[in-house]
């Protein structure tokens, strides 16, 4: 008598329990990770307001680190200072799609940590934005961290910065979320096996 079973079919990618765990392992070190750079910038700027007075200036590795202790509000590094509202709705913005469209698609370390960099550092600029004075939504960014020749910036900056660089370079090298290459960097010239061989 002919066997009619029909073995099972393979699990799809992603559908294994193993997966499932280290999407959670990945989703959980994003959002560790976001937290933790929040607080630090929080703590930072805490620390700066508690033991500075706006404008004072103190060397750290003169000439090359000092705190300046600055009350931004523009965007990173100073900028566009006479837009306070923009910046606010921008970053309320990117925080809201990373965290909702894009952590839930991470399958490889280096997108969580650069998702959750970025996370971290645009939340922690945005509760300035939206809890300190003048007003809500218009709050200025506690800046303190000064270099030669540069802008003062914030650890949320810091953050940001870095998470830019390595999104930067994981899209320069064609690595999706999920780890896979992207088409436009895959290698060409081989041909597809299912495809019929030209006449001779």
């Amino acid at each position: 008598m002919e066997n009619s079973s029909v073995p099972p079919a393979p699990r799809a990618a992603g559908k294994t329990p193993a997966a499932r765990a280290t999407r959670r392992h990945l989703v959980l070190a994003t959002s560790t990770l976001a937290v933790v750079a929040l607080i630090l910038d929080q703590f930072t700027k805490r620390i700066v307001e508690s033991t500075m007075h706006e404008g004072q200036v103190i060397d750290v590795f003169a000439p090359l680190l000092r705190w300046y202790f600055i009350k931004n509000s523009g965007a990173a590094f100073s900028m566009g200072e006479s837009v306070t509202w923009i910046f606010t709705i921008i970053q309320a913005a990117v925080l809201i799609y990373v965290a909702v469209f894009l952590v839930h698609k991470v399958r490889v370390w280096p997108w969580a940590l650069a998702l959750g960099a970025l996370m971290g550092g645009v939340a922690g600029n945005l509760t300035d934005r939206l809890f300190r004075p003048p007003s809500f939504g218009h709050g200025h960014v506690v800046d303190f961290i000064a270099l030669p020749n540069f802008a003062i910036f914030n650890v949320a900056d810091m953050f940001i910065v870095c998470a830019m660089i390595g999104i930067c370079l994981l899209l320069f090298t064609g690595r999706e979320l999920d780890g896979s290459k992207s088409p436009a960097k895959k290698k060409s010239g081989r041909q597809d096996p299912s495809e019929p061989q030209g006449e001779q």
